[in-house]
């Protein structure tokens, strides 16, 4: 999955990124053309979908700039991963998933059709598929490990897991950086459904933000003119690959199918309008 890098030693692989370190102790994350969905890494990768995801998760960075530090040291990286990759300062992550939402959908959906809540979150009857919820909620989830789900929690458990402070800081982080996101792309069209934060402390015990921020990878980004609750929003994000892999007959225990050609077109073409809409410029 990785390549050699001089003076950088490859440290894992994820989903999508691969880790890199030196010998001053600093980090090189380089997000790859890889994707994945329910969890396993698809064998089809997407072109340039690297580079969108770094450049957009450096647009969101910039911009939350003031509100919460981030790990980012530099984008002066090797020429091998120019573009697609940045040089950054290693966090203690947290090992929760901070996800906020401000629309019914997803694994929200379905435990709202089952409990009328979300994580142990109250919400209001007749709600629908791609409903406004009254409010922006937090909702946290586990980290799992690769080829397993993801679990959402409650605030309770997540407060038993990182501790009652550090979780209502979490939450407080997330909201904000949600709704800030969520009221900028809504002057670009984009409807923020929902999207996941990863924390971390700096090596000052700093709260700051890590991994990505706000990519078609994280998020639910859809079409305000097309937003209809009852159903499946046209999005901007990978929800087009699930619902492929959803048809296609896969039993999601098995290896997943290699994406056909105009899949893997059509999501690529996703991914570079959602960056276009919200930076204003070309990938």
């Amino acid at each position: 999955m990785s390549v050699v890098i001089e003076g950088w030693n490859h440290l894992r692989s994820g989903k999508v990124r691969d880790l890199y370190t030196n010998t001053n102790g600093e980090l090189l994350i380089v997000a790859s053309d890889r994707i994945s969905a329910f969890d396993y890494i698809l064998p089809t990768p997407i072109p340039g979908k690297g580079k969108l995801l770094t450049q957009l998760s450096l647009f969101w960075f910039e911009m939350f700039s003031d509100l919460v530090p981030n790990h980012l040291i530099s984008t002066d990286v090797p020429s091998e991963v120019k573009d697609r990759a940045v040089i950054v300062k290693p966090l203690e992550m947290f090992p929760i998933e901070c996800v906020a939402r401000g629309y019914l959908t997803g694994s929200g959906w379905v435990e709202y059709q089952k409990t009328q809540s979300v994580t142990g979150i109250e919400l209001p009857a007749g709600l629908l598929d791609g409903s406004k919820l009254p409010e922006n909620i937090f909702t946290p989830a586990t980290k799992a490990e690769m080829g397993d789900h993801d679990e959402n929690i409650t605030f309770a458990r997540a407060a038993t897991i990182v501790g009652e402070e550090d979780a209502e800081r979490l939450r407080e982080l997330t909201l904000l950086l949600y709704s800030t996101a969520h009221d900028y792309a809504a002057t670009r069209g984009i409807i923020l459904a929902d999207t996941k934060f990863e924390f971390g402390r700096d090596h000052e015990g700093k709260i700051s933000l890590g991994d990505e921020a706000l990519t078609p990878d994280s998020s639910r980004f859809w079409s305000a003119d097309t937003w209809k609750p009852g159903g499946a929003q046209p999005s901007f994000d990978k929800q087009y690959v699930r619902d492929w892999l959803l048809a296609s007959g896969w039993d999601r225990k098995s290896p997943p199918p290699e994406l056909p050609a105009d899949v893997v077109e059509k999501t690529r073409e996703r991914y570079e309008a959602a960056f276009t809409l919200l930076t204003g410029r070309n990938i």
